[in-house]
């Protein structure tokens, strides 16, 4: 078992010195992506928070300037590894395969809200891509509330922690934090990739993405929408 707040790189070198936005990126296996979602972050603290990789993620990130904390597997148990690791006073948490905008960290602190996200682009020239991008974006702005793919960010004060279950950490933090203030969609556009779409199809997997939802308001084990919405 990794202990909780194991990092490859120790404390003493100045790294919980206050900064204004730390970002945090969870990963597993994601080599080919994590480089450009460090170098997209520059100028913020970045942390990335490997959930044991067998590739070469880990390298890459402490190659690209990241400091890299390990922890069990999970998305949201590294999420919350993460936020403890970092000092900033607005955490954004950020996916792999994710870019973030140019002044993004500035416009987070400028905000005036306490969670937010931003408005999604999908990066492959794919016309479907287009009408799930829109999709993604209409949803956001009607219920502000953002998902994992669309940089969550919040304010340090106000961040609850995610609850670590398998799936839908980012839907549920969404929602309580929409229910304690309010919440922002940022005019920013983060980029990030549409594999999954153009994997599975774009009914196909909005058609999974909305069953999974209906069936964790219905009382569903996380656990089995985690094997069903992973196949």
């Amino acid at each position: 078992m990794v202990k909780k707040g194991l990092t490859t790189e120790g404390t003493e070198r100045g790294y919980h010195r206050a900064v204004p936005v730390s970002v945090i990126i969870p990963t597993l296996n994601e080599e080919d992506w994590i480089a450009g979602a460090i170098e997209s972050a520059a100028g913020s603290e970045v942390i990335v928070v490997d959930g044991g990789s067998v590739d070469r993620t880990a390298r890459f990130a402490t190659a690209a300037g990241a400091r890299v904390v390990l922890s069990e597997p999970m998305r949201a148990r590294q999420l919350n590894r993460g936020a403890e690791a970092a000092s900033g006073k607005w955490l954004i948490f950020l996916h792999a395969d994710s870019r973030l905008p140019p002044g993004a960290a500035d416009a987070v602190e400028k905000s005036g809200v306490l969670f937010g996200g931003f408005r999604l682009r999908f990066a492959e020239a794919d016309r479907r891509l287009r009408i799930a991008e829109r999709m993604i974006n209409l949803r956001s702005a009607i219920t502000r509330e953002p998902w994992g793919d669309q940089a969550q960010f919040v304010a340090r004060s106000a961040f609850p922690g995610f609850s670590e279950i398998p799936i839908m950490e980012d839907y549920e933090l969404a929602r309580r934090l929409k229910r304690a203030g309010r919440t922002r969609i940022l005019p920013l556009t983060v980029t990030t990739s549409g594999r999954r779409f153009l994997e599975n199809g774009l009914l196909r997997t909005a058609a999974i993405n909305w069953s999974t939802i209906v069936r964790y308001h219905m009382g569903a084990d996380p656990n089995d929408l985690a094997r069903r919405y992973r196949g």
